[in-house]
């Protein structure tokens, strides 16, 4: 049996992604809203737990429909990745299979999930998802002392600059101001035009300090 829930409106969800080993900032119910408010995207959890249960698992998804690409389901767009949150291979082939029974009669174009574990990418493909793209996901551990993370640099791409940083006494501001949100647009969308990319709309991130609130900093430099 598979259930549906608004991760916006349901406190099940918030709790459970703060005690989910797996969940990222792209499964917060402020992201969510944020995409909500700036795309009107329609965002969705299917799980397995019965409504007066606690959540043992989810899905996340946005309903996305344009004349264009067709009317599917994306976890999540404008995000880097989404994993499904599950505790279990066997967990998981479970939920997505009976999230593909519910889907049978929806009249969509396709579904995208965008995993970063491998063992659930293989869960996907059994249940005759297929692959289209593959990405790969840099992290940086934040654990070790400011010295040790900055020996872990490349000395010529990034040590190099951030000495002549400390040469120039560049200064970083941080915060959630207008004026800083503004500042950091200005440099964002010179760099997407420097990659030829278009611009991102500035009440994307507008909306991402409305609903992350003190979760979300700016840091312009």
């Amino acid at each position: 049996m598979i259930y549906r829930i608004d991760p916006t409106k349901d406190l099940r969800w918030t709790e459970f992604v703060k005690r989910h080993p797996k969940a990222s900032v792209f499964h917060s119910v402020g992201w969510l809203q944020a995409l909500q408010s700036t795309y009107g995207y329609e965002p969705l959890v299917f799980t397995t737990s019965p409504p007066t249960e606690e959540l043992k698992n989810g899905l996340v998804v946005c309903r996305v429909e344009s004349f264009i690409t067709g009317r599917r389901l994306v976890s999540l767009p404008f995000s880097d990745h989404c994993e499904p949150l599950c505790d279990s291979n066997e967990e998981s082939d479970y939920l997505i299979c009976n999230f593909q029974a519910a889907l049978e009669n929806q009249k969509l174009k396709y579904v995208e999930v965008r995993p970063t574990d491998d063992n659930f990418s293989q869960t996907l493909e059994k249940n005759k998802f297929q692959p289209v793209t593959k990405y790969f996901l840099h992290t940086l551990s934040l654990i070790p002392e400011l010295p040790e993370l900055f020996r872990g640099f490349d000395k010529d791409c990034v040590q190099r600059r951030i000495r002549r940083a400390e040469r120039a006494c560049l200064v970083e501001r941080c915060g959630r101001s207008e004026e800083l949100l503004k500042d950091f647009y200005g440099l964002f969308t010179l760099t997407r035009a420097r990659h030829q990319l278009p611009p991102i709309p500035y009440a994307w991130f507008r909306n991402l300090v409305l609903f992350q609130g003190e979760a979300l900093e700016i840091r312009v430099a």
